[in-house]
């Protein structure tokens, strides 16, 4: 496998300082090739704007003021002329009223005061634009040059046609450009050796979760299970860890489960094999003349392989029931049928062997489940009761409902279960009893408890030594 030098710290801190060299990019363009670009297009729409402004206040009594308020807001100057060209009132961004010293009148003894207002002249290119003015569809024209914009229109001033020139100086900020250009070198200098310093200490909380993480993953295999890790950073990776504990207590579990495999079947899968080698090697070199002794050694060979079979079958059915937490399929089933069915099978079974088979099962009893699970189940079950039944051979099977709850109920008259072993019955492997009856790997009851699990019921056992046990499960009736 090819190996990737840069670790996830490193690609990060890479994306950090690209990140930020983008950025700068762009600030750069923006604040030196693209400045002039953006002063022009603004200058331009604010002197549009201020024509509009004017020309809304003319007639409100306030024209000269509003003008030179306009004037000096936007930084541009203004002309009102008549149609033919003649001024008639002008105002920039330094308007301001002009007048001689005052004057003293030898006949009155009175001052007189002689106040002039001083209008800027026409600029050289009015003609220019009273000519596009009047060629004009729309009453407006406009002349733009390198560094200068003009826009007029057509207005009414002091009651009569007026015509409206504004005159914007473009091209502006050439040497705000050079001054903003070095304060924006520092700027970048000491924005990229801070961003630096955070990218690294940002790429380094990053990066120290999925460490652990990874840790934590590469000792799943080992069994070792304590490396540390701080939850909070985020929601995905706190998620992440927990699926990795998950992880490792099922690879746990799994681990317990093979050691108690390895200890509890192999005597189990031991028995039945030494016997079967064991009887074969006495037909080939003692019973094979010998043809009663010979069948009665194979019929052992035949029961031990049965045996064999048995217990590969429900350690087969075990594991396959512990790879899932839910029963996969589920329909409407006949628990009746399921019950009736498999007592059938033991009855035909082991009634030439003595056994009584007890009845007491409701019909038509309607349950949401996987037909064939249930019917081992009910098979356990009744296998188990054959196995340690009394010395009358009576087995009891009840099936009722109380409009809730559907409950098998299988009955001995056995030597019953001592109370040590009344809470471990129920679990894999558990063989004592078993043992000591003709069982086969301990794993009977725990398929019933695994099975009775997934359909949402729960499994009880009542037993008294010498007198028997009954064994019920409970399951949920489908509405």
């Amino acid at each position: 496998m090819k190996h990737n030098a840069f670790t996830f710290q490193k690609k990060l801190l890479c994306y950090f300082m690209f990140f930020t060299a983008v950025i700068f990019t762009v600030l750069w363009l923006l604040q030196t090739v693209f400045l002039q670009r953006f002063y022009d297009s603004m200058i331009i729409r604010n002197t549009i704007s201020a024509a509009d402004s004017i020309e809304s206040q003319f007639g409100s009594g306030r024209n000269a003021d509003y003008i030179d308020e306009i004037s000096r807001e936007n930084s541009i100057v203004v002309y009102v002329t008549d149609t033919e060209g003649n001024l008639l009132y002008s105002s920039d961004e330094f308007r301001k009223l002009q007048g001689r010293p005052n004057e003293r009148d030898d006949r009155g003894g009175k001052d007189i005061r002689h106040d002039h207002v001083h209008y800027r002249e026409l600029p050289e290119n009015y003609g220019e634009f009273l000519q596009a003015l009047r060629t004009s569809a729309d009453g407006t024209a406009e002349l733009c040059s390198d560094d200068l914009f003009v826009y007029g229109r057509y207005i009414t001033f002091s009651g009569g046609d007026a015509v409206l020139y504004l005159g914007a100086t473009l091209g502006a900020v050439g040497s705000a450009a050079r001054i903003i250009r070095t304060q924006l070198l520092w700027v970048t200098l000491l924005s990229v050796a801070v961003g630096f310093v955070l990218a690294w200490f940002l790429s380094r909380s990053f990066a120290k979760p999925i460490a652990q993480l990874n840790e934590k993953a590469h000792q799943l295999g080992d069994n070792q299970l304590d490396t540390p890790f701080t939850e909070g950073f985020c929601t995905e990776l706190d998620d992440l860890n927990g699926t990795l504990d998950r992880t490792a207590e099922k690879l746990k579990q799994n681990r317990e489960f093979q050691n108690e495999f390895l200890a509890n079947v192999s005597h189990d899968l031991r028995t039945p094999l030494t016997m079967i080698k064991g009887y074969a090697e006495m037909i080939r070199d003692i019973s094979r003349e010998d043809e009663q002794q010979c069948a009665a050694d194979v019929a052992v060979i035949v029961e031990e392989s049965d045996r064999l079979t048995a217990l590969v079958n429900e350690i087969l059915e075990y594991s396959e029931l512990q790879m899932t937490d839910r029963e996969p399929v589920a329909e409407s089933v006949d628990l009746s049928e399921i019950v009736t069915s498999v007592t059938d099978s033991f009855e035909n079974l082991y009634a030439k062997d003595g056994f009584t088979f007890e009845r007491s099962i409701a019909a038509g009893i309607q349950i949401s489940g996987n037909v064939s699970r249930l019917q081992r189940a009910v098979y356990n079950l009744l296998d188990n009761a054959v196995r340690h039944a009394g010395e009358d051979k009576w087995i009891g099977v009840i099936l009722k409902f109380d409009g809730q709850t559907a409950a098998v109920e299988i009955s001995d008259h056995g030597s019953g279960i001592a109370p040590d072993d009344m809470e471990h019955i129920w679990e894999k492997y558990y063989t004592n009893r078993q043992r000591r009856g003709k069982g086969v790997s301990g794993l009977g009851l725990a398929i019933v408890k695994q099975t009775v699990t997934m359909h949402n019921g729960k499994c009880e056992v009542v037993s008294e030594q010498d007198k028997g046990s009954t064994f019920r499960i409970l399951l949920p009736i489908s509405t």
